[in-house]
């Protein structure tokens, strides 16, 4: 087994350019309803945004623009993220990804910060589940099968799409103090990567608050 830590990649907005270019789509898409688009300049998304979208409350309008995420966590995240289902997803599957050599695993931020003898006991199993996922698929086990063996810890590449709004419920639902600590492992991070990629929009989100706190407001 091989021991990764876990990973995003934001495909889109790559960088702050982009991330300005998605504001002013919102700000355009938003000027429809008042046919106000002759009034849109090129500096006009700061304060449309901050006045319609954060002052009065617009949040539908920001649905119109979407990011790209792509995350190496592990199969238990995988799990948790996808309840989030106003997203798209697109998983890498065990049925098909025949891990031949040394599977790679996510050791819990909690086991990390246990004794040895708790570290050794979750490697052991891990190694026993490897061995034997490799024995079936060995003796002609096809690995949609041989994938039961396989442990939630287990990496796996997934691909989330969602507009700007859904980015925003899932920081401020998974970036709080209730949250698995596995998932802020890759959300408070990220999260820090779209306030510095899309200015505004997520400005207000502190990681490690209370969820009640983080919601309190109607977005």
């Amino acid at each position: 087994m091989r021991i990764i830590e876990p990973s995003f990649e934001i495909i889109n907005p790559s960088n702050r350019i982009e991330g300005v270019q998605l504001l002013q789509k919102i700000e355009r898409m938003a000027r429809i309803s008042h046919r106000s688009e002759d009034k849109q300049t090129p500096e006009s998304w700061n304060k449309f945004i901050r006045a319609v979208v954060v002052g009065h409350g617009d949040w539908s309008v920001v649905e119109h623009a979407s990011a790209t995420v792509i995350f190496r966590v592990d199969r238990g995240i995988t799990h948790e993220l996808v309840r989030h289902r106003l997203f798209s997803f697109t998983q890498e599957s065990t049925r098909f990804v025949r891990n031949a050599g040394e599977i790679e695993v996510i050791m819990p931020a909690e086991i990390m910060a246990a004794d040895e003898h708790t570290k050794t006991i979750w490697g052991d199993s891990i190694k026993v589940a490897e061995t034997n996922y490799h024995a079936l698929l060995s003796q002609g086990t096809r690995p949609q099968e041989a994938r039961s063996l396989l442990p939630n810890a287990l990496a796996a590449t997934i691909a989330v799409t969602g507009n700007l709004r859904n980015w925003r419920h899932l920081f401020l639902m998974r970036t709080s103090k209730e949250t698995h600590s596995d998932f802020r492992r890759v959300t408070i991070p990220l999260l820090e990567e779209f306030q510095q990629l899309i200015p505004i929009l997520y400005e207000d989100i502190t990681p490690n608050a209370r969820q009640i706190d983080n919601l309190g407001t109607p977005r």
